[in-house]
């Protein structure tokens, strides 16, 4: 998977932050959407600490393997695998958007990805509460997926 290409595609979705702040859920983050854990670094620092672009890379490194390894376990690895790699970075965003527990509730649309049937994939994706809540980046990975062939 071209992680270069996920880390830009996510800096513009989720938007990234070279200090710590607390998010919507008043937890402290920074970086590309990486909540801060008692084994970071950052543990115990104040809001408005900055973060390296260095750090920041690095939290994402291990936040992407983490929406890499979700996606492995809810899809398959093998499936998820085998799949072209415009499919595999749009599933890792909405893993990232989503989480393992409410990507894993779009039944349909996983069927339709398992028949590898992109075109119903991105119907499926765009007939969920998650599309009508984040239309434009929601719009733009179901526009990817339905153009794989």
């Amino acid at each position: 998977m071209n992680r270069k290409a996920v880390y830009e595609q996510l800096k513009k979705d989720e938007g990234v932050k070279y200090e710590i702040y607390q998010d919507h859920l008043g937890y402290l983050t920074f970086g590309v959407g990486h909540l801060i854990t008692d084994e970071d670094p950052e543990s115990g620092l104040s809001i408005g600490t900055k973060i390296s672009e260095e750090r920041v890379y690095t939290a994402f490194q291990y936040d992407l393997d983490q929406a890499i390894w979700d996606c492995e376990m809810l899809y398959g690895p093998v499936p998820f695998y085998s799949w072209p790699e415009e499919v595999k970075q749009v599933l890792v965003n909405m893993m990232f958007n989503l989480g393992r527990t409410r990507l894993s509730k779009f039944v349909n649309f996983k069927a339709a990805l398992m028949d590898k049937n992109w075109k119903l994939a991105a119907k499926e994706g765009r007939d969920s509460l998650w599309y009508h809540q984040v239309k434009s980046r929601a719009e733009r990975l179901m526009s990817r997926l339905e153009k794989v062939s």
